[in-house]
């Protein structure tokens, strides 16, 4: 975190030259007005399915700002065909009958580009994930089905790329999901290309491509430990040299794609496990070292003790290949209790009645390594 005192000549020498270098990479990304157009398009989920449940559990937490959720819509800026798109989503149909109306807000919009964001929203919302091998599982466990009525028609989201969930699981280590998700709002807003809507100021998180002037220093200006600054440096720098493809990695099994995500600085079993869920889609990973999700799971089963590693594994094991899947379940009842997924005009699926920041609060919480996210 960066230091709160004025430090020496050098320090704030170091501190006006990071300031610099942060107005010039925002002032490049804000630099002209340009023409805007617009194209709409709709999108048919496999049902069951509930936007305002996946757009929750992709979101986290009210104060992401890149992922963003008004009660109906959901909205976020993507970087398609190299140009920020404003993206605004609503559902017209049930759960059991969804339809997804898509309008794209940009400079110039082409053909292939609403091609482009068809794929992205299809990858990040799950719509074409037929859950009902999960939904017929559940029925064996009477807890289970409890937590799969009442969150019927979630799908697992995805961030649009691998190197996002990388960058996610880099900034929440050891943190609480506050920080985490505050940190990764304020990179956006510094090194993420804005909106060309004139209405909406709103930033695209960025793509590799935007570090190539990010400095260590600029980062801690934002919070980002040195240690985290240089991770998220080294894995940006890797992807734009193409050094490495993390999306060429859909291709290896589990084991073998962790194997290569731990090799990155920075990058632990559990961001790689993260990875593995969050950027890949895959279903039977229950991040085993999420703190968090690790106190969720011992309460949801009643147990008294708490669950290390390996006890997640032998907990989850007659869910899979939906122990991910559980996971996301998990998620959004914290979400529910906290009050945030209330909202009159949320749709309802049709199942059974299971019975049932601010800055200041930015810099005073506290690292804490317990976290569902």
């Amino acid at each position: 975190m960066a230091p709160e005192t004025c430090g020496s000549g050098t320090e704030r020498g170091e501190k006006a030259q990071t300031a610099a270098v942060m107005t010039r990479v925002s002032a490049s990304k804000e630099m002209e007005t340009r023409s805007v157009s617009q194209r709409s398009f709709s999108i048919t989920p496999v049902p069951p399915f509930r936007l305002d449940l996946t757009a929750w559990a992709l979101r986290r937490r009210p104060e992401n700002a890149i992922d963003r959720w008004d009660g109906t819509t959901y909205q976020r800026v993507l970087m398609i065909d190299r140009q920020a798109v404003d993206v605004a989503v609503h559902q017209s149909g049930g759960p059991e009958k969804p339809q997804l109306e898509v309008e794209l807000t940009g400079p110039r919009l082409s053909v292939q580009q609403e091609d482009l964001a068809r794929m992205s929203l299809e990858r990040m919302l799950g719509v074409h994930r037929d859950l009902k091998r999960f939904y017929r599982l559940a029925t064996r466990d009477p807890r289970l089905q409890l937590l799969a009525d009442e969150f019927r028609g979630l799908k697992p989201p995805q961030f649009p790329t691998v190197f996002e969930a990388v960058a996610n699981g880099i900034a929440c280590q050891q943190l609480s999901l506050l920080v985490g998700i505050l940190l990764l709002s304020r990179l956006a807003h510094a090194v993420g290309e804005m909106s060309a809507n004139s209405k909406d100021a709103s930033h695209a998180f960025p793509d590799p491509t935007d570090f190539h002037e990010v400095t260590v220093q600029s980062l801690n200006v934002l919070g980002f430990s040195a240690n985290k600054s240089q991770a998220l440096l080294d894995a940006s720098s890797a992807v734009r040299d193409r050094r490495l493809d993390l999306e060429s990695l859909v291709h290896f099994d589990n084991q073998s794609a962790l194997e290569r995500l731990v090799k990155l600085k920075g990058v632990g079993r559990w961001t790689a496990e993260y990875v593995l869920l969050r950027g890949f889609g895959r279903l039977d990973i229950f991040p085993g070292d999420d703190v968090g999700a690790r106190k969720k799971l011992a309460h949801f089963l009643r147990k008294r003790k708490p669950l290390d590693y390996d006890g997640v594994r032998k907990a989850v094991a007659d869910w899979q290949p939906y122990a991910g899947l559980v996971y996301f379940h998990l998620l959004l009842a914290r979400i529910k209790k906290a009050g945030w997924l209330c909202s009159h005009r949320a749709p309802r699926a049709t199942s059974r009645d299971p019975s049932t920041g601010t800055d200041r609060e930015w810099k005073t919480a506290q690292p804490k390594d317990s976290r569902v996210s």
